[in-house]
């Protein structure tokens, strides 16, 4: 059974930081593509920033600079570093673990945590 379990999320001012986790359990971490994804209320879900098995990153462009995707495999984690904060990042952050494998695609999302930030 696979668990991806968010944590980490909360609120804070403008100008603040927080630090995202994503605990995986029942996949072999470290082949899979390690994201984030987020989604705002009346918007749809987008990409924050993704790690692959080779650890290279990527990030949205609103989210560059500020935000740092990392991976921990012997702890089977996942971390959002998100720095100078703004109003506009406010959404429930998800966790995603991706793989392609001989054309399947394996797929699979946490319940997500909520991320409040105010002005």
């Amino acid at each position: 059974q696979v668990q991806l379990v968010e944590s980490g999320g909360g609120s804070v001012q403008a100008g603040g930081s927080l630090r995202l986790s994503c605990a995986a359990s029942g996949i072999t971490f470290s082949i899979y593509d390690m994201g984030w994804y987020r989604q705002a209320p009346g918007k749809q879900r987008e990409l924050v920033a993704r790690i692959n098995s080779a650890v290279t990153t990527n990030y949205a462009d609103s989210v560059k600079g500020r935000y740092t995707i990392s991976r921990d495999n012997a702890k089977k984690t996942v971390y959002l570093q998100m720095n100078s904060l703004k109003p506009e990042d406010t959404a429930v952050y998800y966790c995603n673990a991706f793989r392609l494998r001989f054309g399947q695609t394996y797929e699979y999302w946490g319940q997500g945590t909520q991320v409040t930030v105010s002005s």
